[in-house]
């Protein structure tokens, strides 16, 4: 056996050697867009929902997010809470929400009776902190008209884009906007019983459809309108160092003292499954894309191994007529195979990891809702370059198998 595969390998890399140039970069090339057909579908694909999800890591819930009890209206024990996460290690910075559900209306100047329907619409509203939410979601960089909140923001709120007619480019059935609303105009809240007039300060706008849809104020003021003067958060979260992970910092939590008075979860479990499933189906999707390509690219290997064996039937003939075992030309074929797939493959990899991936980080597909990127991992990688090869050798088998079967005598003489 070791005879055969020695003998296999030099007439292999002969054949390579005596080869056309041109044919050989050809299959290579082919090698080369079927690796990267593989792995960058799927990729673009994953990447679209991976965009989505960690737009809403870094916009929304950052890296750990409690949330309020459904039997509490708010979190009990916050101030204590936050305290407790500020100390753990690997905390770098910590926020908190007062949310409350309410109702906007505009125009009203203009229509005392609201008899436009889009004049009014119900809302989530967010006291916040400005500097220390802009410190964990960097909510004031999507601030595209106006100016962001500031501790001097009395009687002013932003406003979501999806809630303005002027930036919905969809709306969805049954959906309402607001018209006519711009930066310096006066809204009308309602909270509760609360009635109050705040003026436009900004416009918020993000693919992150919780940031998009929300009021922003003053959490000081909110919590004066809620009189909840006792500092209770709805939302607490906080970002966190590359030391810890953010399952540390939930179990903690989960077994502390405070493990009844708040849902203490991970970014992604604050996701739910809902990204996961369709990041599932677009995987399944890309491969089943891939999978033709790989079709296409075997049949083209098979195809040029075939042809390349039959044009040197004659010289197979000899090659067993002095002695070659058949075994080690079928090895020939499969090791020229190989070469061209491990050869394709490593370029292809080469490309992926180190202009691929590094320009999709840099300038992110443009999404209506989110940044999408090449979400490719190595080992995954790794699985698709195995695939690759398999399907090449057995490609290049095939028809070196169909060939080295023929009479001795009758490859010699060139007879069918």
């Amino acid at each position: 056996m070791n005879k055969i595969l020695k003998t296999g390998l030099f007439l292999g890399l002969k054949q390579i050697q005596r080869a056309s140039l041109w044919s050989n970069a050809l299959i290579i090339f082919v090698m080369t867009l079927t690796f990267l057909n593989l792995v960058f579908v799927s990729g673009i694909l994953i990447g679209l929902v991976e965009g989505s999800s960690q737009g809403v890591r870094r916009g929304y819930s950052s890296d750990v997010i409690f949330k309020t009890l459904e039997t509490q209206s708010y979190i009990q024990q916050s101030p204590n809470i936050i305290n407790e996460l500020k100390s753990l290690q690997g905390v770098e910075n910590v926020s908190s929400r007062v949310l409350s559900s309410g109702k906007i209306e505009a125009n009203y100047r203009n229509d005392y009776n609201l008899l436009d329907k889009n004049d009014s619409l119900s809302v989530t509203v967010a006291g916040i902190n400005p500097l220390k939410e802009d410190q964990i979601t960097n909510l004031s960089k999507i601030v595209i008209e106006g100016d962001y909140l500031d501790e001097s923001s009395s009687n002013e709120i932003l406003i979501g884009s999806k809630l303005l007619e002027k930036y919905s480019r969809v709306v969805e059935p049954g959906a309402t906007t607001l018209k006519n609303v711009e930066v310096g105009d006066k809204v009308r809240l309602k909270i509760n019983d609360v009635k109050k007039e705040f003026t436009v300060k900004g416009i918020v706008k993000s693919k992150v459809e919780l940031v998009s849809s929300r009021i922003f104020m003053l959490d000081s003021q909110l919590r004066g309108i809620l009189n909840r003067p006792n500092a209770g958060a709805n939302e607490i979260l906080a970002k966190l160092d590359n030391k810890v992970s953010p399952k540390e910092i939930t179990d903690h939590f989960k077994n502390s003292e405070f493990k009844d008075n708040a849902q203490f979860q991970t970014w992604e479990e604050s996701q739910g499954s809902f990204f996961k499933d369709i990041q599932l189906t677009f995987s399944i999707l890309g491969n089943v894309i891939g999978s033709i390509g790989l079709m296409v690219a075997t049949i083209t290997v098979f195809i040029v191994i075939f042809i390349n064996a039959l044009t040197r039937k004659r010289y197979i003939g000899i090659l067993k007529g002095i002695g070659i075992d058949s075994r080690s030309i079928e090895v020939s074929y499969v090791i020229q195979s190989f070469i061209f797939a491990f050869v394709g493959s490593g370029i292809g990899i080469f490309i992926l990891f180190f202009y691929l991936v590094p320009f999709f980080v840099a300038n992110p597909i443009d999404f209506p809702f989110s940044d999408g990127i090449l979400a490719v991992t190595f080992s995954g990688t790794l699985n698709r370059v195995i695939i690759l090869l398999i399907a090449t050798v057995l490609a290049g088998y095939i028809p070196a198998k169909i060939i080295t079967s023929k009479n001795t005598l009758d490859a010699i003489l060139g007879r069918d």
